[in-house]
């Protein structure tokens, strides 16, 4: 088995220095190398649909980060969402999310990059200060302390892959996302939802999930809990597997026992 899998992690884009210029917060890239045993490689949101293939041709997993834009409603048909939005962004997420499932390349999720997977394969979202409830993000924005000690309950759904790593019993998570599932996208299942209904966490529905997401961040401190943990041990065990699996020119191998 491959040591050290590659994997594919998307940019934003944000001005710096009075230009645009491509950004990823360096916790999701050290998690990957700490608790996942990855290679973190930087993908530019260049909103290029057509490079989509190339990219996920050259690495053994994606993953889809958070972020402070939210998916446009023009990526879902229409709808309502606040700004900031990042197209490119939408562009590039939604084409490498189609082309790595038709590769049959890994896809993790998280928060933003949970809800991309979600439109990308045919669903679409709502607003959670539109929906009547403020339990999914703390009020006060800008404190990054406050805004990840805000958290709630989620509760895995039966032998569902979030149960198979973290147990079947409620779990604690942060919670700082304001777009939530609508409508279900096309080929997935719900992993974990909310006490209020709300979704948290997805899956593709084969017997060993490609496409794995959550609606919170388990890059804050994942040292500091133990479901943290477990989430990115199984990010890095799959796209080791994938990797292996590419390098014996086969298709991606069975999780079973992950």
């Amino acid at each position: 088995m491959i040591d050290k899998p590659l994997i594919a992690v998307i940019g934003c884009n944000k001005m710096h220095e009075g230009e645009p210029a491509q950004t990823v917060k360096t916790r999701y890239l050290t998690v990957l190398a700490e608790q996942a045993g990855a290679v973190p490689l930087i993908v530019p949101s260049l909103g290029r649909p057509e490079d989509a293939a190339a990219i996920v041709a050259r690495v053994d997993a994606v993953l889809l980060t958070g972020s402070v834009s939210n998916v446009s409603p023009a990526a879902y048909g229409g709808g309502v969402a606040h700004e900031p939005f990042d197209p490119a962004r939408d562009r590039t997420a939604l084409a490498l999310i189609r082309a790595a499932r038709h590769f049959g390349v890994p896809v993790t999720g998280i928060c933003r990059g949970f809800q991309e997977i979600n439109v990308a394969l045919g669903g679409s979202l709502r607003d959670e200060r539109d929906a009547g409830t403020s339990v999914h993000h703390v009020e006060d924005e800008g404190d990054l302390e406050a805004e990840f000690a805000h958290g709630h309950e989620v509760t895995p759904a039966p032998a569902s892959l979030l149960a198979r790593l973290v147990g079947t019993g409620p779990v604690i998570v942060n919670s700082v996302h304001h777009q939530l599932v609508d409508r279900l996208g096309e080929g997935l299942r719900v992993e974990a939802t909310a006490a209020d209904g709300v979704v948290e966490a997805i899956a593709s529905r084969e017997a060993d999930p490609l496409i794995f997401a959550v609606q919170w961040h388990p890059e804050w401190r994942p040292q500091d809990v133990a479901h943290h943990i477990a989430f990115w041990r199984f990010v890095g065990e799959r796209a080791r597997r994938a990797a292996t699996s590419r390098a014996e020119g086969l298709a991606p191998g069975s999780l079973e026992g992950v």
